[in-house]
């Protein structure tokens, strides 16, 4: 799904790229441009998916990112996804394989 600024433009994308319903179990990701960085874009997108991913009745909700992206560890965490753990070597980028933080928010009790 495509992510807008006030403007309308285009800046990011959130997906969802492991979605198991029978199991109440959902892997989400984003990215944003470069010209949509600091601006809370990623945030409000990353809450949107996920509180749809609850009205729709799942259990846990993950997300992933390289240990070396502080930004996108500092989205998750604001948004409420705690740091379970270090998944070691678990990602191929361009610049070769990183360590990837695992993040997880459970539904509200």
């Amino acid at each position: 799904m495509g992510v807008v600024d006030s403007a309308g433009d285009l800046v990011g994308r959130v997906g969802l790229p492991v979605l198991h319903l029978d199991e109440g179990l959902a892997e989400v990701g984003y990215w944003v441009l470069p010209e949509g960085r600091g601006r809370g874009v990623a945030g409000r997108a990353l809450t949107a998916m996920t509180d749809w991913l609850f009205a729709l009745g799942l259990h846990r909700v993950e997300l992933m990112h390289s240990v070396r992206n502080e930004p996108s560890c500092r989205v998750a965490a604001k948004n409420g996804f705690e740091l379970e753990g270090v998944r070691r070597s678990a990602l191929l980028h361009p610049d070769g394989w990183h360590d990837m933080h695992l993040h997880a928010r459970l539904a509200p009790a």
